[in-house]
């Protein structure tokens, strides 16, 4: 009877006028040991009925300096403008995250992609599709939110939480930074797996679910993205996702984006896939150039940073992560002219393009800083103006700080 009358009491919960944009929950709502039996009750219930909700099994990470992000995206007719957002602020987005230590230590990041409210998709799928899984290949992100299109659509929001805490392979370490960011415009308590119960699994797992609403603030509270945020522990923003953002023009955008050349040159692919993902790396630059010369410079800023890799198919990175050695090279996957190389003749050649890519980050790195101290001061100026990218890096910086993550 008391869990009866307590639960009661929480559904009349009202929200005060005098919340500020952007409010913070800071503390998630901990439940009692029988609601959150009965949540875990729930959510094994609707993986019975959905096979998207069915938790992956396999090894999972554990690493204290890792960051974890779970875009979740409406792709619904109504969103083109929310998708633009996503792929013009995506760098200035990891360029922040490239700031990020743990104890004196460079994070490591894992982004992932869902979008959901798609007719396009599977009703059976609840309209949800995982793009891509927890990646650190950034190339390989960006590729996924250009492949985005808009279609439809019913927008099911615990479904696609749901989804997201039981198909990724979330962190271990209670000491690392896991967060979802859901963002839409349509009520969130759509379709049959309740946000609540999703929401209240995820915080109790230490995932934090922050809310974007795509439409006025008051009516996102009205339509319970802010309550879901609450439930989540993390915070509520509303934003004009028809906004067209094409960056910050800085002066130093001209040269970044010259140094992009350069760059590009020390890259050396290899194995199976390796002149694939060179491909797909012009593409992605391509994609931001084509925004403007402002998003284009925030991407160079981003290959010269830390958490820029790719050992996948680069064998300066590779063989830098000692994932590979040069005598059990398959050289026919080399470049043309690298393939009749002696593997002493290779390793020097490496080597000579790992000092070019060397040099060429500092001089990214001295411009990025510059750069980043100018475009920080512009968003002083425009506070208030929320896009996408504002809410999140928002979130990021006092989310981190409070897991004990320092920004250089």
């Amino acid at each position: 009877m008391k869990t009866i009358l307590l639960f009661a009491a929480f559904s009349l919960f009202f929200v005060s006028d005098t919340f500020a944009r952007g409010t913070s929950t800071k503390e998630p709502v901990r439940q009692m040991p029988s609601a959150l039996e009965s949540n875990r009750q729930a959510m094994e219930g609707y993986a019975v009925e959905y096979d998207n909700l069915r938790p992956i099994s396999g090894a999972f990470p554990r690493d204290y300096r890792l960051v974890q992000l779970a875009l979740l995206l409406d792709t619904s007719n109504s969103m083109d403008g929310l998708i633009g957002q996503a792929k013009s602020q995506l760098w200035r987005i990891v360029n922040e995250l490239a700031r990020l230590q743990k104890r004196g230590e460079d994070i490591r990041l894992e982004v992932a992609l869902y979008e959901y409210g798609n007719n396009s998709l599977p009703v059976t799928s609840g309209y949800i599709r995982q793009v891509v899984p927890f990646t650190r290949d950034l190339d390989k992100l960006s590729e996924a939110l250009f492949s985005l299109d808009t279609n439809g659509g019913s927008e099911y929001c615990g479904h696609v939480i749901g989804s997201s805490l039981n198909r990724l392979r979330w962190n271990s370490s209670d000491e690392g930074l896991k967060m979802i960011f859901i963002a839409g415009n349509e009520p969130f308590n759509q379709g049959t797996v309740s946000y609540e119960v999703a929401c209240r699994w995820a915080a109790d797992r230490d995932i934090v679910v922050n809310t974007i609403h795509c439409g006025d603030y008051r009516l996102g509270i009205e339509t319970w993205w802010q309550r879901g945020a609450l439930l989540g522990g993390g915070n509520y923003f509303s934003i004009d996702s028809d906004r067209i953002f094409r960056g910050y023009t800085t002066p130093y955008d001209d040269d970044l984006n010259a140094l992009n050349q350069r760059i590009n040159k020390t890259y050396v692919p290899y194995g199976k896939r390796g002149k694939q993902n060179y491909a797909r790396q012009a593409e992605q630059d391509v994609n931001a150039a084509q925004h403007s010369a402002a998003i284009s410079a925030a991407r160079v800023a981003t290959k010269g940073s830390k958490l820029y890799k790719a050992a996948e198919w680069d064998l300066v990175d590779a063989l830098d992560e000692e994932q590979v050695s040069v005598d059990k090279l398959e050289k026919e996957y080399l470049p043309e002219e690298l393939q009749e190389m002696s593997d002493d003749e290779l390793t020097s050649y490496v080597s000579q393009k790992k000092q070019e890519r060397v040099k060429v980050k500092q001089q990214i790195a001295e411009l990025s800083k510059k750069r980043d101290d100018y475009i920080r001061q512009k968003e002083k100026e425009a506070a208030g103006d929320e896009t996408l990218g504002s809410a999140i890096l928002k979130t990021l910086r006092t989310q981190a700080e409070a897991r004990d993550f320092t920004f250089d």
